[in-house]
This record gives C-alpha cells, sequence and structure tokens, in this order.
C-alpha cells in the first residue's frame, strides 16, 4: 500500500495567503485608483497659476537661436534642397572649375567609363 506525507504542504495555508495577496493587491490598486481621483479634482479646482510678469510678455519671442517652429516643414524644405543638388547641374567651385552633374548621369558616366582597377598581379 503506498502512503504519501500530509505533513509535507498545507494546502489550506497557501490557498489562504494567496486570497488574503489577491485582496491586499485589489485594495492597495483601488486605494491608488481613488488617490489619482483626488489630485486630478484637486488639479481641476486650481486651474493654471498666472503670472503677471508672464502675462505683460505674452507676445515677446525668445533670443536667438530659436528652437524650429515648424520642423516638418524644414525636413520637407531640406529634403527639396537635397533632391535639386541630386537631379540638377551647378558649380562646386567655380574658381577651381569643379562643377556637379546630376547622380543619374554620373551613374551612368561611371558604368560607361568603369572604374579604376589595379594590375594584375604577375
Amino acid at each position: 500500500m503506498v502512503h504519501h506525507e500530509e505533513s509535507d504542504v498545507n494546502i489550506r495555508g497557501i490557498l489562504v495567503f494567496a486570497a488574503a495577496l489577491l485582496v491586499t493587491a485589489v485594495g492597495i490598486a483601488f486605494i491608488v485608483w481613488l488617490l489619482f481621483n483626488y489630485f486630478n479634482a484637486r488639479e481641476a479646482r486650481q486651474g493654471a497659476p498666472e503670472f503677471p510678469l508672464a502675462a505683460a510678455e505674452e507676445h515677446r519671442l525668445p533670443p536667438e537661436p530659436r528652437l524650429q517652429t515648424n520642423p516638418r516643414e524644414d525636413l520637407r524644405e531640406l529634403m527639396d534642397a537635397e533632391q535639386r543638388t541630386l537631379t540638377t547641374y551647378g558649380w562646386v567651385d567655380r574658381n577651381a572649375g569643379i562643377v556637379r552633374i546630376p547622380i543619374d548621369e554620373a551613374m551612368r558616366l561611371t558604368i560607361q567609363r568603369g572604374l579604376p582597377a589595379r594590375e594584375a598581379a604577375k
């Protein structure tokens, strides 16, 4: 006949502990929820603080350098300028006689002329 030890694990104690832990966790979550609601209501009642010195200078611009006011437009302008640089002819250095050509034309000329290579070792 096979027997097992009944004194090794107290199932009732474990279940009571788990239930107490669950009740405590739910209670703490409820208290935190109440606290957040209280703080939100208190903040809404107080409203935004008014600073008399700041109200007088509401439309004054900050000193240079200023942050971007429209970063998406700035990015679009930058991308347009880069696209113009890649697709048009223009001077890089007029005094040195250096020009830029469109990237498609540069790739076509590179394929046509080939890339420089080392001579094979003998």
